[in-house]
């Protein structure tokens, strides 16, 4: 199962965790892990290098985890993307959820910091 956490604050997003394997099929060939990685994957590197965001970023691809912390002090404009991107992001891994939901565990959990 993978578990995922996305953090908001303020109604922006602020942090995204991802730990575990799906479980869905073998290593390799697991189509419910693979479409997750590439949509968390995706978005990260579009913070980074779309919207010029310095993320501190933790990944460990064989435990299958990854933590993107967005900084503080960002532009307008970087807020606004990194907002529309992590978004986006959620759409698709709630559209992925429920499909799969025996597979993912989500949460966004708002206003902790």
């Amino acid at each position: 199962m993978t578990n995922i956490k996305i953090y908001k604050k303020n109604n922006d997003f602020v942090r995204v965790t991802c730990d575990g394997h799906t479980g869905y099929g073998v290593a390799g060939e697991d189509i419910v892990c693979s479409a997750l990685s590439s949509i968390v994957q995706t978005a990260v590197l579009g913070i980074m290098m779309v919207a010029g965001v310095n993320a501190q970023l933790n990944r460990d691809d064989n435990r299958g985890y990854l933590d993107c912390v967005i900084p503080d002090k960002l532009s307008d404009k970087q807020r606004n993307d990194t907002n529309v991107i992590l978004g986006t992001m959620l759409c698709g891994i709630q559209d992925l959820y429920e499909g799969y939901s025996d597979f993912i565990e989500l949460e966004v959990i708002s206003d902790v910091y």
